[in-house]
């Protein structure tokens, strides 16, 4: 069961990434199965090449190693055209102007049998008078996948089963860049990733991305574990707002490396000390994993000694 960790490299890891992370980590290596990292920068504005050298060295601070080399999104381009290209041949792209206004506006409205909030399929049918007019106004379209409102299900081993219907989703933005529901489907294909690990708030997106490797004639992951977020004391999901919740914001504060791993072990149901993730691994079991988020105020948290 080959598994991931793919970070974007828009910041620091936080708690709750680092959390993940290990989840992801000890699954692959209690299996005695391969662990990769792979670094999601396709969002070329918001991905900062420091964060990649920080989030790896703060990954290998905890002890989680990976097999192989770093796969970089931004360096996959062509195999994502591939991708498109076979996406387009099968009669599956249309041109999208709507901007995001227009699709909130459009999905909240009633629209037929589709999901709540789903794209309605504005420009499934744009004719080309209105596809000229866009362009004559200056508007860059993006690409969505034709998914004939499909119903797909997934089987997640803490949710159980996920069935979704499948609206028409973008797969190439407008300004060119390449959609992350894309990106990632084709990457565990071709990576040979077969479970998947990460937080329970990308859980809904899980069904398209299953659906639309079909649709691509790959292999999606045959396993999925959603895990339950870290949460700040306001009860929204851990940021920088809530003061110290990154490996190097906690050390400054005076907690160690271990302390950090104790900290996130307990949190996830297994007690003990570690000195690294290692020692973790033969107490691991998923079953112990808290099905609710964890809490953290780092304002009032002490090392875990």
């Amino acid at each position: 069961m080959v598994g991931r960790y793919a970070p974007s490299p828009s910041g620091d890891l936080h708690l709750g990434n680092l959390r993940t992370a290990l989840v992801a980590w000890l699954m692959a290596r209690s299996a005695g199965s391969p662990f990769l990292v792979r670094v999601e920068d396709l969002d070329r504005g918001r991905s900062r090449e420091h964060f990649v050298a920080t989030q790896l060295e703060d990954l290998a601070a905890l002890g989680l190693d990976h097999d192989g080399p770093v796969m970089r999104q931004s360096e996959r381009a062509p195999r994502y055209d591939e991708a498109l290209a076979r996406l387009g041949r099968d009669d599956r792209l249309y041109e999208c102007f709507c901007t995001r206004a227009e699709i909130r506006q459009a999905a909240s409205a009633p629209h037929g049998d589709g999901p709540e909030g789903a794209y309605p399929g504005t420009c499934r049918h744009l004719s080309s008078a209105a596809r000229t007019t866009h362009l004559e106004a200056g508007r860059r379209p993006a690409l969505r996948v034709r998914a004939d409102d499909a119903s797909f299900a997934i089987e997640d081993r803490l949710a159980g089963t996920v069935t979704a219907t499948i609206d028409d989703f973008v797969v190439r933005r407008a300004d060119g860049e390449h959609a992350y529901n894309l990106a990632v489907v084709v990457d565990d294909a071709d990576q040979g990733v077969q479970e998947v690990v990460r937080g329970d708030d990308l859980l809904s997106t899980t069904p398209r991305q299953a659906w639309l490797a079909t649709q691509l004639n790959l292999t999606p992951p045959a396993s999925y574990v959603h895990v339950p977020l870290v949460l700040g004391p306001d009860g929204t999901r851990l940021a920088k707002r809530h003061g110290a919740v990154t490996l190097r914001e906690l050390l400054a504060a005076g907690w160690t490396d271990a302390d950090v791993l104790t900290f996130i072990a307990r949190s996830i149901g297994v007690d003990g000390t570690p000195q690294s993730a290692a020692d973790l691994v033969a107490a691991w079991d998923l079953a112990q994993l808290p099905r609710d988020p964890v809490t953290l105020d780092p304002a009032t948290a002490l090392p875990p000694r």
